[in-house]
C-alpha cells in the first residue's frame, strides 16, 4: 500500500492537470469565438433589420396611466443615427402619432400644417369594422405627410360618435381644395367619411389612375396598394385578413394594428412621390414642383375621379371575405340555371367563376379575329382592299366574284368597282396581325377607337365612313391604360374649348326643383291625406294650387292631385351641347384643316402616351389628309350632323 500510494497520487495529479489545462484552453477558445463577430459587426455599418421597418410605427406610442394609447410628440423625421437611409426608407420609418381627443389633434396640427405648406400632399386611408358583411362607421382615419409624419385619427372618440363637432382644422384640411389627398380608393373613402360623419373630402387622386398614366407598373400584377408598393418601392405590406379585418373599434389598438394603419398612409405618399419622380435622396422639398399648382397640373384629369375598375386589393379582399361569410350563413346556393343575379356587380359570383381575373377586365375580349386578311381584286386583278372572309364569300355566293386563291383568300370581282386605290402603297392593301399593337399580346384583344366615338360621330360622312384606319387592336390591360390617358386629353380639350364634361352645363336634362316640390306635395296629400296636421295640409295644398293656377277657395280634386303627382320633374336643357360636338364645332370653323388637326392630335396622343411597338404598316397620323385636301380643298365648309 505504501509503495502504490505515491504512484497513484502522481497519476491522479497528472490526469487532473491535463483536464484543467484542456478546460482552460477550451474556455479561452470560446471567448475568442464570441468576440470575433462583434468586431466584425462594428467594422460594418449595421443594416436595418426587416422587422424594424414594419414595426417602426409602434415605437412612437406611449401609454397613459389607464393603459390607453397617447400621442408622443414626434421628434424628427430624420434617419436613425446608425447611418443615412434613402428618403423612401426614412419616410416609412417615421413614428406615427395616435389622436383620440381634440387636445391631441391640436398638439400635432402645427407640425402637420408646416409640412403641408412645404409639400401639399396627404397620404390617406381609412379602416372600419364589418359585421356580417355590413360595414360600420369608419373607425380610423390615417393621414401622412411627405416626411412620413403619420397621424392616426380615431374618429369615434374624437367626434363622440357624431355627438360633438370635429376640430375645425381637421375639417378644413380634409376639404381643402389645395391639398391633394392620395391613396388607393381615397375617393370612396371620402364618400364613407361624408356618410358616417359629414366630413367632406375633396381634391383626391387615386394612385391606380396615376400608375396607369405613368405606365410605371406591370398591369398584370394588379393595382392594389400592396402590388404598387412591391413593384415601385420594393416594400412588402402585410395584408393578412386577420389584421385587416381586426377590431378597429377596440378601446386600445394593438401595436400591430397601428403599424399596419400607419404603413398604408405612408406608402401612399411614397408611391405618389415615386410616380411623379419626386423622391430624391434629399427629399421632395429640395426639388421643384412642390407647389399645389404644379402638382395639380401633373395630376390633371385625375382629381376627384372615382376609379372605374374592378374592386382589387385590400378593399376587394374585404368584400370577398364578407361575401363568403354571408354565403356561409345562407342556405346552399341554387343551381346555376336558377341562381339569382348578384347584387354587387363588382364582385364575381364564386358559384360561376372562382378564379381571380387580371386587371383591366371590365372589358370583354373578342372571341374571333378582327382581321381575316382576305383580298378583293378588280376585274383586271388590281388589288382593291382587304376584307373579312364573310364579306369575301358574299361576293362568291352572289355570283359577282370568283375565287382566285385559297391562301391568301383572294376574290376577283366581276364588275367595275366604284373606286380604286390611288397607289400601291395604301394602308388598306396591307395584311394586319391580330395582336395588341402596344405590347404584342395575341390571345386577348379588343377594338380601340383612336379618335373617340364622341368626336368622330360628329365628323362629316367623308371623314368617318369606311375608315378603319383609326380602329386598332389592344389587349384589355392596354385598353384600360389607354382610356386613362384619353381622359386626360379630354379634360384638356374641355378646358381649351369651354366644353365641360359632367357638370350642370353639360347635362341634357335638368331637374326642376319647383316641379319636384309640387309633385312631392301632391303625393303626400294622396298618401297621408287627413292624417296630416291641418297647417301642414293647407301648406301642401297651396303649393299645388299655385302651380295649377287655381283660386285659393277652389278645392283640389282627386284628378288635380293625380295630375300633380305624376309631373315630370326633368326639363330639357336648351343650352346643352355635348362635349364632343362642341369641340368638333370649334375645329370645324377652320374647315377641313381644323378637323384634320383634331384627328391628328388624337392620333399623336395615342403614339405619345402608349408608345405602340406593333402598329400595322403604313399607319400614319396624317392618314388620308392629302387625299382630302386634293379632293375637297382646304377651305371646304363643313356641315356637321
Amino acid at each position: 500500500m505504501s509503495q502504490r500510494g505515491p504512484l497513484t497520487t502522481a497519476v491522479v495529479t497528472t490526469v487532473l492537470g491535463v483536464a484543467l489545462g484542456g478546460l482552460l484552453v477550451w474556455r479561452v477558445y470560446r471567448t475568442k469565438r464570441k468576440r470575433a463577430p462583434s468586431f466584425q459587426k462594428e467594422a460594418l455599418p449595421p443594416p436595418p433589420p426587416a422587422e424594424e421597418e414594419s414595426t417602426a410605427a409602434q415605437r412612437g406610442l406611449g401609454q397613459d396611466k389607464d393603459g390607453g394609447s397617447r400621442a408622443v410628440p414626434c421628434q424628427s423625421a430624420a434617419p436613425p443615427p446608425a447611418g443615412p437611409l434613402p428618403w423612401s426608407e426614412r419616410l416609412l420609418a417615421t413614428k406615427p402619432q395616435t389622436v383620440s381627443s381634440e387636445d391631441e389633434w391640436l398638439q400635432l396640427w402645427p407640425r402637420l400644417q408646416e409640412e403641408l405648406s412645404v409639400f401639399p400632399v396627404l397620404g390617406l386611408d381609412c379602416e372600419w369594422v364589418s359585421v356580417k358583411g355590413r360595414a360600420s362607421a369608419v373607425s380610423l382615419l390615417q393621414v401622412a405627410t411627405y416626411s412620413g409624419l403619420c397621424v392616426l385619427v380615431r374618429l369615434q372618440p374624437l367626434g363622440g360618435g357624431g355627438r360633438w363637432p370635429f376640430p375645425l382644422s381637421l375639417v378644413e384640411v380634409l376639404r381643402d381644395p389645395r391639398v391633394l389627398k392620395v391613396g388607393v380608393g381615397c375617393y370612396e373613402d371620402g364618400k364613407r367619411l361624408t356618410r358616417d360623419y359629414g366630413l367632406s373630402l375633396s381634391c383626391t387622386v387615386d394612385l391606380r389612375y396615376l400608375a396607369l398614366r405613368q405606365r410605371r407598373t406591370a398591369l398584370s400584377n394588379g393595382l392594389s396598394l400592396k402590388s404598387l408598393a412591391a413593384d415601385l418601392l420594393n416594400v412588402s405590406l402585410d395584408k393578412s385578413l386577420e389584421l385587416r379585418c381586426s377590431d378597429w373599434e377596440a378601446d386600445q389598438l394593438t401595436l400591430e394594428q397601428m403599424a399596419y394603419a400607419a404603413r398604408d398612409a405612408q406608402v401612399s405618399v411614397a408611391l405618389f412621390l415615386r410616380l411623379l419622380d419626386l423622391l430624391p435622396e434629399a427629399g421632395p422639398a429640395s426639388t421643384s414642383g412642390s407647389s399645389y399648382g404644379e402638382l395639380a397640373t401633373r395630376c390633371q384629369g385625375l382629381v376627384d375621379v372615382p376609379f372605374r375598375g374592378r374592386v382589387d386589393g385590400e378593399d376587394g379582399d374585404r368584400r370577398r371575405k364578407n361575401r363568403k361569410q354571408q354565403q356561409q350563413q345562407q342556405p346552399p346556393p341554387l343551381p346555376a340555371a336558377e341562381s339569382p343575379d348578384s347584387g354587387d356587380q363588382q364582385v364575381p359570383d364564386p358559384r360561376r367563376n372562382s378564379r381571380r381575373k387580371p386587371l383591366g377586365v371590365g372589358y370583354s375580349a373578342r372571341k374571333s379575329p378582327l382581321y381575316d386578311n382576305c383580298f378583293l381584286h378588280a376585274p383586271d386583278n388590281q388589288p382593291l382592299c382587304t376584307c373579312d372572309k364573310k364579306k369575301a364569300k358574299w361576293y362568291l355566293d352572289k355570283g359577282i366574284g370568283v375565287l382566285e386563291s385559297e391562301d391568301p383568300f383572294v376574290v376577283r370581282l366581276l364588275f367595275e368597282p366604284s373606286g380604286r386605290p390611288d397607289s400601291k402603297q395604301d394602308y388598306y392593301l396591307t395584311a394586319k396581325e391580330n395582336l395588341c399593337v402596344v405590347c404584342g399580346k395575341a390571345d386577348s384583344y379588343i377594338r380601340k377607337n383612336i379618335v373617340p366615338h364622341e368626336y368622330r360621330r360628329h365628323f362629316p360622312a367623308e371623314m368617318k365612313d369606311h375608315n378603319s384606319h383609326d380602329i386598332l387592336l389592344l389587349c384589355t390591360s392596354c385598353h384600360a391604360a389607354s382610356n386613362v390617358h384619353d381622359g386626360a386629353l379630354k379634360q384638356r380639350l374641355a378646358e381649351e374649348f369651354a366644353a365641360p364634361q359632367g357638370c350642370e352645363d353639360g347635362v341634357r336634362q335638368l331637374e326642376d326643383p319647383e316641379r319636384r316640390r309640387v309633385r312631392s306635395a301632391a303625393r303626400a296629400l294622396l298618401t297621408a291625406g287627413d292624417c296630416l296636421p291641418r297647417q301642414r295640409r293647407d301648406g301642401l295644398q297651396a303649393v299645388v294650387r299655385n302651380f295649377l293656377d287655381l283660386k285659393e277657395e277652389q278645392e283640389l280634386s282627386s284628378e288635380d292631385l293625380q295630375l300633380a303627382a305624376g309631373l315630370e320633374t326633368r326639363i330639357l336643357n336648351e343650352a346643352y351641347v355635348p362635349h364632343g360636338l362642341k369641340v368638333v364645332r370649334v375645329h370645324a370653323e377652320r374647315g377641313l384643316e381644323g378637323l384634320m388637326a383634331l384627328e391628328r392630335r388624337w392620333r399623336q396622343h395615342f403614339l405619345s402616351s402608349m408608345r405602340p411597338r406593333h402598329l400595322p404598316p403604313l399607319w400614319s397620323v396624317d392618314h388620308n389628309h392629302s387625299k382630302f385636301l386634293h379632293k375637297y380643298g382646304a377651305n371646304l365648309p363643313v356641315n356637321l350632323n
